[in-house]
């Protein structure tokens, strides 16, 4: 099945943002491009709109004039839906309501000649439940673009339950030839990018609902620590409270309130006082001339230890071993015991996996870093009980080697290692639902919302067991399904096993 040819026309419906910048990247893709939008004032606007920035581009010398007069000479507005009948697709991008969607199908379906493809820009109904009604609902399907479209890669090509397979791949092989990276997927809820990164922003919101730290610290621990562009409490602000809390409401709602989805209530707070944001002036954050920047808690300066012993296979943080030493620490090692990194003062430091300090007679965890040597800060918990000298020489031990330390509280799982666990543990369990690969997952954690790895990356760098026993680590301690690891994360394990020659 072979893209649209760049002679046919392609139509979008909604002159909004998203419905301008769609029809920009057809455009410029080559197609001569309608847009229609049930106030005509709009999509006139929406059209003069694109061809502005056609023009920015030739200014800018990304175009020459000649091309771009004549691509700016390809756009019109639709004054009816009669005139979108030589489309060979129309994409929608109006408001996300199940009746008015349905509703502009049922009328395009009359429209439009047979082999035309009909194409929704939803990023949370059902592609399925949308199609139901047409007589036709094999042309139907989700190519869910990314705001901005013109900017940002990623393309969800969504299949609905009665999508033919040659629709589905001939939306896909037409957004290819527009120069976006498209990723396959099934019709479930939230897609790919809105499903796998529910535990981003809800693993945050958790840390700081038990009081484990503030706001400034966490996104601080998963920017500097994790590797993350923005942490959640930032980005929710710039999206807005009301739209991320309502992505996370439909998605736990559609996946029948499964525990693995549910809200904060923390951010349910802050959505009811009005606090939504960057565009009310304060969410998480306040904004606005006289807005004070909240900073992360970085720990005091302490003393390092001059010598350290590394007790077993430190895994993930096996990497530290050699910054300690380049750092100028005596570090001596066993292969028997731990893992972890056994202090002068007799205390123990241990990557998190899941347990509590609590637990033990005198424990510092540290929590995961995508990178040790490129961390610019790392986390570290502990209890009450925990002596003032394991604590000081676990500080003092990583500022050493460069790092600023944020001490948070004793959470089970710490920050960057239980949200990056839960990330996995999603992607093993969508993956083996058939909801899409793991290459596509991957591809569209990275483009979609910029993650440093993809998900199954994540699990392939770590080990096969390390998610699935933190995880189980983290149900014991927080029982109620939450944390229970996937049957799909289960047999990863033993399939890994199997490769190796183990039993």
């Amino acid at each position: 099945m072979t893209a649209i040819e760049r002679s046919r026309t392609v139509a979008v419906v909604g002159a909004g943002t998203m419905g301008q910048g769609i029809a920009q990247v057809a455009l410029l893709a080559g197609h001569r491009v309608l847009i229609y939008d049930i106030d005509a004032s709009l999509a006139a606007d929406g059209v003069g709109i694109v061809q502005d920035r056609v023009e920015r581009m030739a200014a800018k010398g990304r175009l020459d004039r000649a091309e771009a007069e004549e691509t700016a000479g390809r756009i019109a507005a639709a004054g009816a839906l009669a005139d979108l009948a030589g489309a060979a697709l129309v994409i929608e991008a109006v408001v996300e309501n199940v009746g008015i969607k349905q509703a502009l199908f049922a009328a395009l379906e009359d429209v439009v000649e047979p082999d035309a493809l009909l194409a929704t820009n939803t990023s949370s109904l059902s592609v399925t439940e949308l199609a139901a009604g047409l007589a036709h609902p094999g042309r139907f399907l989700g190519l869910h673009f990314f705001n901005p479209a013109p900017l940002l890669p990623l393309v969800e090509v969504v299949s609905g339950s009665a999508t033919d397979p040659a629709a589905a791949e001939r939306g896909y092989r037409t957004v290819l030839g527009w120069g976006k990276t498209p990723v396959r997927c099934a019709d479930t809820p939230g897609f790919i990018v809105n499903r796998i990164a529910r535990p981003f922003y809800a693993e945050a919101f958790a840390v700081y609902e038990e009081q484990g730290a503030d706001p400034a610290t966490i996104d601080a621990v998963l920017r500097e620590s994790g590797g993350f562009k923005m942490g959640p409490f930032a980005l929710t602000d710039l999206i807005g409270q009301d739209v991320n809390e309502a992505v996370t409401r439909s998605v736990w709602e559609s996946f029948f309130r499964s525990p693995k989805f549910t809200p904060s209530l923390a951010q349910r707070r802050l959505v009811q006082s009005g606090r939504l944001g960057r565009k009310s002036g304060h969410g998480w954050y306040p904004y606005g001339p006289e807005a004070v920047a909240a900073q992360p808690h970085t720990a005091g300066p302490e003393e390092a230890p001059d010598k350290v012993t590394v007790v077993g296979d430190l895994g993930p943080a096996a990497e530290l071993a050699d910054l300690l030493e380049e750092a100028g620490i005596a570090v001596t090692a066993t292969e028997h015991g731990g893992p972890y990194i056994q202090l002068p003062g007799e205390g123990q430091l241990v990557l998190a996996d899941g347990k509590t300090s609590v637990e033990f007679a005198d424990v510092v965890y540290f929590d995961l870093a995508l990178d040790y040597r490129g961390a610019t800060r790392i986390a570290l918990s502990a209890s009450a009980d925990t002596s003032e000298r394991t604590l000081s020489e676990a500080i003092g031990l990583f500022q050493k080697i460069g790092k600023q330390v944020s001490v948070i509280g004793d959470v089970p799982g710490m920050i960057v290692a239980r949200t990056v666990a839960m990330l996995i543990d999603l992607t093993a369990d969508a993956v083996a639902r058939g909801a899409a690969s793991a290459e596509d997952i991957d591809t569209a954690m990275r483009l979609g919302v910029n993650y440093p790895l993809g998900p199954s990356e994540w699990h392939e760098r770590l080990g096969q067991d390390w998610a699935y026993d933190l995880l189980h680590h983290l149900d014991e301690r927080c029982p109620g399904g939450r944390y229970a690891p996937s049957l799909a994360l289960f047999k990863l394990g033993y399939a890994a096993g199997d490769e190796e020659g183990t039993e």
